[in-house]
């Protein structure tokens, strides 16, 4: 089963999607490794997902609504990370890729849920509560790993924490199509927000976040006042369609590789996705 995504003219998307259409063809961009968390909450009206929307003159996604998320930390996968929870090699079997690299997207899903929220997957021990970042502290640390002057591994040791990778699940993965300039090959993870730590959006990527319905955003988005990428809205659909929070960050059965693709249709341009 396939589905379209039209593509609103005049976005530089749009553009480089006509101009791929009508035969032109470029060196294609290798697809960086990323990782995405879908934050999610329960709240008085359904579920609610985190959010940022970011700003105008980002290379990739300007002004889009996103997850927090980026790119995968060469560092991350340092096999002496603290960790807890699922190991890499269990890891390494749900994404089908080596242990190294599923401990590096794992890392990069805590790390970038930590510098672009502020919530913090990592704990004392395995169980138990999370660490307490509301020290002005932890602000730095944020910083400095935006900055990239320290690894999330080095931050995990030096205050005696582990990575609770039992806190995440997977729940899709998404490769840009072909005819982008910047391409990712992300895995997109969810998880609960921890009780005691709160979701501020305080990262210059972005001008606006916070928690939001799905069917708000979804309904912003096909009116046209919201701009999001294929994944985000299939995402938020399953976000959507979860019984609870905690319903829906249960790992998912089969998470296929999806590659859109883009088509000429009469109304011009549009990305095409096998969905499930």
């Amino acid at each position: 089963m396939s589905r379209l995504f039209p593509l609103a003219a005049g976005l530089p998307v749009a553009c480089r999607a006509g101009r791929w259409l009508a035969g032109e063809r470029w060196e294609e961009a290798t697809a960086r490794r990323a990782s995405t968390v879908m934050l999610v909450r329960d709240g008085e009206r359904g579920t609610e997902v985190f959010l940022l929307r970011r700003v105008a003159g980002m290379a990739f996604a300007p002004s889009m609504w996103v997850f927090p998320g980026g790119g995968v930390d060469p560092r991350g996968g340092d096999p002496l990370v603290p960790w807890s929870g699922p190991d890499p090699d269990e890891w390494a079997r749900w994404l089908g890729c080596s242990p190294d690299e599923a401990r590096s997207h794992v890392a990069a899903a805590v790390r970038e849920v930590f510098e672009e929220s502020g919530v913090l997957l990592a704990g004392a021990g395995t169980g138990g509560p999370l660490a307490d970042v509301s020290d002005v502290r932890w602000r730095d640390i944020r910083d400095r790993l935006v900055r990239g002057e320290v690894s999330l591994g080095e931050v995990l040791e030096r205050e005696g924490l582990l990575l609770r990778s039992d806190l995440l699940s997977v729940k899709a993965h998404w490769v840009t199509p072909r005819f982008e300039a910047r391409r990712f090959d992300t895995w997109f993870f969810a998880a609960l927000l921890p009780p005691g730590q709160v979701a501020d959006g305080d990262t210059s990527e972005a001008d606006r976040s916070g928690w939001v319905l799905p069917e708000e955003l979804l309904a912003e988005y096909a009116g046209g006042q919201a701009l999001m990428l294929p994944p985000t809205v299939v995402c938020l659909e399953e976000v959507r369609d979860a019984p609870s929070a905690a319903g829906f960050v249960c790992s998912s059965d089969c998470v296929p590789l999806l590659l859109p693709e883009v088509v000429d249709t009469p109304d011009g341009p549009a990305i095409r996705v096998a969905t499930r």
